[in-house]
């Protein structure tokens, strides 16, 4: 095994620059893939953002969290978690800045978005309320911890069954296809629309080998770099592994925003939000020491605040649905835009 804290740091940022053009790439190719998927299946795009996208495009997150929990590194852990669901929500203006003329809210107009939302800032809220008063541990997992995972195993049963529950009318001038029924861009089909689902089954479970262990590059170089930099494990974790785990997402996203599957590219994003705060659990069973979330500190639970706010944000815009843009994005994207590095501010002076 490669000691990467003990090579030069230009070697290490050069393998994490590597790494996360690999999870670019195998992004890229799984939302193509979900897509067929969801067509051949008739598995609803919210459900498959959330499920599949979600939970693949996570795997260098997972990668990341059990690394730095058997590293005893508990904060890079906690921090990447809620660092990069921060960061993978305010992807959805880059979402929006590729869609022309509309808001991306404007054209989403599914209920299961909206309980994505909802259900996460209430694990959210779990994760702010452990921070506050502490934790105890329960079978080798902290109380809190066990709290988020109830959430969220009851949010993807809840979303599941409630994904067809009504249907907001979407404005005639929206540039949108059925959201659902997957007709997506016109055009002569692409190659993996002709494959078999086989085919396309087993080429994503490839991708998702192959994200997973881009994923551990970039845990062990991430490590590397938060002890060779001033940065700190904290301030790596929730910025710079964080945007190395979300290249699936924003690879993904941007694939499906250009298929025309926008609600898949919302759900994706929120529904990988929520996985990544739900693997606090995983964290919580893997670190061998106390609760995780009883040795987070306020760097922890601002940015788990942030997170709320930033889903605050686009719930408003899903609600409200105005097609009002500045700068090709949504007011609600340029709010999250604010929110978010203002949070970024915050948090160096925390961490």
């Amino acid at each position: 095994m490669i000691d990467f804290q003990a090579q030069p740091l230009p070697l290490n940022f050069a393998v994490m620059a590597a790494a996360g053009f690999v999870v670019w790439m195998a992004g890229t190719r799984l939302s193509r893939y979900a897509s067929v998927i969801s067509d051949r299946t008739g598995i609803g795009q919210a459900v498959m953002g959330m499920l599949l996208l979600a939970a693949v495009s996570s795997l260098p997150e997972i990668a990341i969290v059990i690394t730095a929990a058997l590293d005893d590194v508990a904060p890079l852990a906690v921090n990447n978690l809620l660092g990069g669901a921060a960061l993978q929500i305010t992807l959805l203006a880059l979402a929006d800045v590729t869609l022309d003329r509309s808001a991306l809210t404007h054209v989403v107009a599914k209920p299961s978005v909206l309980l994505q939302g909802a259900l996460a800032i209430l694990m959210l809220a779990l994760v702010v309320a452990a921070v506050l008063i502490g934790d105890h541990s329960v079978l080798g997992v902290g109380l809190w911890s066990w709290g988020i995972l109830a959430i969220y195993l009851s949010a993807t049963w809840t979303i599941a069954r409630a994904r067809d529950a009504w249907t907001a009318e979407t404005p005639d001038a929206a540039p949108t296809a059925d959201l659902d029924t997957g007709e997506g861009a016109p055009g002569a089909p692409r190659e993996d629309e002709t494959m078999s689902l086989a085919t396309v089954l087993w080429r994503t479970a490839l991708a998702a080998a192959v994200i997973l262990l881009a994923g551990y590059l970039l845990a062990r170089t991430g490590d590397a770099i938060a002890e060779q930099t001033p940065l700190g494990a904290s301030f790596v974790g929730a910025v710079l592994l964080a945007f190395c785990t979300s290249l699936p997402e924003i690879s993904t996203v941007y694939a499906a925003v250009k298929l025309r599957r926008y609600v898949m590219a919302v759900s994706e994003i929120f529904g990988t939000a929520m996985f990544n705060i739900a693997l606090i659990f995983l964290v919580d069973a893997v670190y061998g020491g106390g609760p995780v979330l009883s040795e987070a500190g306020k760097f922890s639970g601002f940015a788990a605040l942030l997170v709320i706010a930033l889903y605050a944000i686009y719930m408003v815009g899903l609600i409200e649905r105005r097609n009002r843009t500045f700068l090709r994005m949504g007011i609600d994207s340029l709010t999250a835009l604010l929110f978010y590095f203002g949070g970024l501010a915050v948090l160096y002076q925390l961490r």
